[in-house]
């Protein structure tokens, strides 16, 4: 008997190593990448060394594409305090029939203790900070410390430092900082520039180019993040005029639609589990149509 426990001991220890170690041969290789994906839509993907490992993923995205319409999360109006359902950025697209999307705005209530202990699961109630405009209608209000990248109804974008989108904006998210090529964010002492998970979108000066950045973590020797300062130079060597930091860290995501249904391009993190998905509040997401032939592209 005590053998054939320790059997069953052993075993359930291995089954989560098992999955874990399957989990990290499922992200993307570390291959650079350019390919079309949509109409209006390219995808990037990047491998650096140095100064340390880590993987940029980018769609560049032309907003004039006739083909092309953007949107985001709605809210979920009730008498409860909170504005928005979590759900992954996979959930999203597939519930909306979007070929591609991304985590969008910071939100609240969110804690991480384990793998399995977490906060929000998908349809718990959360809210927004910062602006949150969802086809017209707006579902969080602005704040002034938290910019907003803001689309109107021909979906020509920008980012707006006050964080109050003007009249006649369509659609909207909110960051935390706005980053300028030639400019180096000032950071507070108690929070240096470090490596991390990220989520960042980019504009050229006519808000007519969009570049979706985003870049792996929290995963040594594979993609172990971004400093602001990286992302500075990278904005800078795109051509973006201005970018917005979003959510990052194990929200970091993005996906794209096949006739399996949503795919990740990256490696998320949540939970310390890679491929593992993040229920968030908000996402940014593209109706467009598949790239000259009604066929789904193939992603290494």
């Amino acid at each position: 008997m005590k053998t054939w426990g320790w059997t069953v001991v052993t075993i359930g220890l291995l089954i989560p190593v098992y999955r874990y170690g399957r989990l990290q041969f499922q992200r993307p290789p570390h291959t650079a990448l350019t390919q079309p994906l949509f109409s209006g839509i390219t995808y990037y993907r990047q491998i650096y060394h140095h100064p340390r490992p880590y993987t940029v993923h980018i769609a560049k995205i032309d907003l004039t594409s006739p083909d092309l319409k953007v949107i985001t999360t709605p809210g979920e109006v009730a008498n409860d305090g909170h504005e928005f359902n979590a759900e992954t950025t996979s959930a999203f697209l597939d519930k909306f029939q979007l070929q591609f999307a991304v985590n969008a705005g910071y939100f609240y209530y969110f804690e991480e203790k384990t793998p399995w202990d977490y906060a929000p699961h998908s349809g718990e109630r959360v809210n927004v900070v910062g602006q949150s405009i969802a086809n017209g209608q707006q579902y969080s209000p602005g704040q002034p410390k938290w910019p907003a990248l803001c689309f109107d109804a021909s979906h020509r974008g920008q980012i707006v430092e006050s964080g109050f989108c003007p009249e006649g904006t369509l659609n909207a998210v909110a960051g935390n900082h706005v980053l300028h090529p030639h400019q180096p964010l000032k950071l507070r002492k108690d929070k240096p520039d470090k490596p991390y998970a990220r989520t960042v979108a980019a504009l050229d000066q006519a808000g007519t180019t969009l570049w979706l950045i985003l870049v792996d973590g929290k995963q040594p020797y594979y993609s172990e993040g971004a400093k602001i300062s990286d992302i500075e130079k990278l904005i800078e060597k795109i051509g973006a005029s201005v970018a917005l930091n979003l959510d990052g860290g194990g929200s970091a995501t993005m996906t794209m639609a096949t006739p399996s249904g949503a795919k990740s391009l990256n490696a998320p993190i949540h939970g310390k589990w890679p491929m593992n998905e993040r229920p968030v509040a908000t996402h940014l997401g593209f109706y467009t149509q598949p790239k000259a032939v009604p066929k789904f592209p193939e992603i290494p």
